[in-house]
């Protein structure tokens, strides 16, 4: 049976952006049912790939190809509604004369937009919403989506995740969401230095297939005595590196739960008083019955909590919910209408500023990072050479005296991260950290954010981020209301019995007080105990796991030897293979693994 011609075909792609060559020889093949996910580093020109592909711009030399008569939709990461007096209008505009404009208002009417909405007053999600519209309402032969995530809360990426998996349309997604694209994605297209690799898997297995290309070309390079960047990004975000922070968050989850079990009951003034006297800071925020209103809407409603030295708090509820002010009450920023919140002693509170407008565009890199006095950068305290803490944020060294302004968005994102954690705190806040990181950053800030001494809240809408950095978590579960679930953005569904999305304001009813004082220690509603095939799997993983790591460290020691590609090359593919099979194996199980023992553990408590 022949397969079917493509879509759309980009060949031998290359284009120069001034004098730096961007893409060097870049392609990509997309047929009538792809789910492609395009990733690459900020800055690695996938944005301007996926523009070559729409037909916005022209390369400099290859060939794009179309196959005739298809229909292409492109969502760009900032879309101009300027010109259109309403969102319905917008949309409209989008469609062709034989599309369905009762499906254009279905689908606005499903993302929470009546059409008649002016532009101009729109925030930054109900924009991304209408283009998100007017892309998916044709419903085209290609889709292509560049950040589709972006600005979206919970609910809306969920409703956006299943509405693309419903489509016939073949598929090109540009995302730093992890679940989104292990949900969407059928194959890989990863841009690196210029040139595009494809692998016929889904994101689930790309990190793995990743490190262990990265770890070759390593090696191959030491054999003949040079080096590349590849070896960093093989040391910073290998195999080793994901199971090191997954090993740590369980052992957070471990320390935080336990703490929790300390605090039986929800906390009253008197005992706090002495609670806050003798821990001497380890209680870092106590909110008793908490509540704010605006114009007459509860946006906070008799909340309670006990944050701990350490723990990494992530808050999470739909746009509008009143996430941020929850963390500016919580933060003592804002005077709580009822209740009130005491702060522990000796905190140094550090808020991340994510606005672009923060860098100065004329300064250098380096100058950013130390003020401009000299080459050395205060790391917490400690004297670091600038250059060296810029490579720990995936800078070249001679980036180091590079304008900020021809900086690309994630790379701004990046610098101000770097900035805002070498300066000394114990109390991290981040809002929205994650837009505009690609997923090697978001590695990094998973990582630094498990070595951070101090406690950290977050606001996101990643669930994979959430997953693996939050300790507990604190959803909005309806008319003013926010429980406190151990555990990230899973163990927080489990506990809810279902995603936000799911959740009609039906079941935001008030719950029993006993049940009420549970979650405000932190203690997740009864759950199901393990069926017997999880326990035994629970017994079992880490024994398979140790000989499937046996059995890869045996190939890789295999590979060391120089002769074997020359001598044969196809039990050297053979290996190769195996490897990256055994790779995608061992993350799958470990993973499995901590899901299980998480469970357990939230049993126990």
């Amino acid at each position: 049976m022949a397969a079917d011609p493509p879509l759309l075909a980009l060949q031998d792609i290359h284009l120069t952006l001034g004098t730096v060559p961007l893409l060097r020889g870049a392609e990509l093949l997309v047929g009538p049912r792809d789910r492609i996910a395009l990733v690459g580093r900020n800055g690695s020109g996938k944005s301007t790939l996926l523009r070559i592909a729409a037909g916005l711009i022209e390369a400099d030399a290859g060939r794009r190809f179309l196959q005739p008569g298809a229909t292409v939709r492109y969502l760009e990461q900032d879309p101009d509604l300027s010109r259109y007096p309403s969102t319905l209008a917008y949309v409209e505009a989008g469609l062709a004369p034989g599309d369905d404009r009762n499906r254009a208002r279905l689908l606005l009417e499903q993302l929470g937009l009546t059409g008649a909405e002016a532009p101009a007053t729109l925030s930054g999600g109900e924009a991304r919403r209408a283009a998100l519209v007017r892309a998916l309402a044709p419903d085209p032969d290609l889709l292509l989506l560049d950040e589709p995530t972006n600005h979206l809360d919970l609910p809306a990426i969920e409703w956006l995740q299943e509405t693309l998996a419903g489509m016939r349309a073949g598929m090109v997604v540009i995302s730093h969401d992890r679940a989104l694209l292990s949900a969407v994605s059928r194959a890989m297209a990863w841009l690196d230095r210029g040139s595009t690799r494809r692998l016929e898997r889904g994101f689930g297995a790309f990190e793995a297939w990743r490190d262990e290309t990265l770890e070759q070309e390593a090696m191959a390079q030491h054999k003949l005595g040079r080096k590349l960047a590849a070896e960093e990004d093989w040391l910073r975000y290998g195999v080793t590196a994901r199971r090191k922070r997954n090993v740590r968050r369980l052992a957070d989850l471990h320390a935080l739960r336990e703490a929790r079990r300390q605090v039986s009951q929800p906390v009253g003034r008197a005992r706090l008083d002495a609670s806050v006297g003798t821990l001497s800071g380890r209680q870092v925020i106590v909110a008793e019955a908490i509540g704010k209103d605006f114009a007459g809407r509860a946006v906070v409603r008799d909340f309670s909590a006990t944050i701990l030295r350490g723990d990494r708090i992530g808050i999470i509820g739909p746009n509008g919910a009143g996430k941020t002010t929850l963390l500016k009450l919580l933060t003592g920023t804002l005077a709580p209408d009822d209740g009130r919140v005491t702060l522990g002693t000796d905190l140094r509170m550090l808020t991340l500023d994510q606005r672009r407008e923060a860098l100065d565009p004329e300064k250098s890199l380096a100058e950013t990072l130390t003020g401009g006095a000299g080459d050395m950068v205060r790391v917490r305290g400690v004297a670091r050479h600038v250059v060296g803490y810029m490579k720990d944020f995936l800078f070249l060294p001679e980036q180091a005296r590079t304008p900020t302004r021809v900086l690309s968005g994630g790379e701004k994102a990046r610098l101000l991260l770097a900035r805002a954690l070498a300066e000394e705190s114990n109390l991290l806040v981040l809002d929205e950290p994650t837009n505009d990181l690609d997923l090697e950053t978001l590695d990094l800030l998973q990582e630094m954010l498990a070595d951070y001494p101090g406690t950290v809240l977050v606001v996101s809408h990643d669930r994979s981020f959430l997953d693996q950095v939050a300790t507990a978590t604190i959803a909005h579960v309806g008319e003013g209301r926010w429980v406190l679930h151990a555990g990230g953005y899973t163990d927080m569904v489990a506990a809810l019995g279902g995603p936000l999305a799911a959740r009609p304001a039906a079941e935001a009813a008030p719950r029993a007080p006993a049940e009420v004082a549970g979650q405000a220690a932190g203690r997740p509603a009864p759950r199901p105990k393990l069926s017997f095939k999880e326990q035994h799997l629970l017994a079992t993983l880490p024994g398979r796991i140790e000989a499937m790591q046996a059995e890869l460290d045996g190939l890789r020691a295999r590979l060391d030897d120089p002769a074997l590609y020359a001598a044969d090359r196809a039990r050297f593919a053979a290996i190769t293979e195996r490897m990256t099979t055994l790779q995608a194996e061992i993350a799958a199980a470990e993973e499995s693994w901590l899901d299980l023992e998480i469970r357990r553990d939230l049993l126990k408590a």
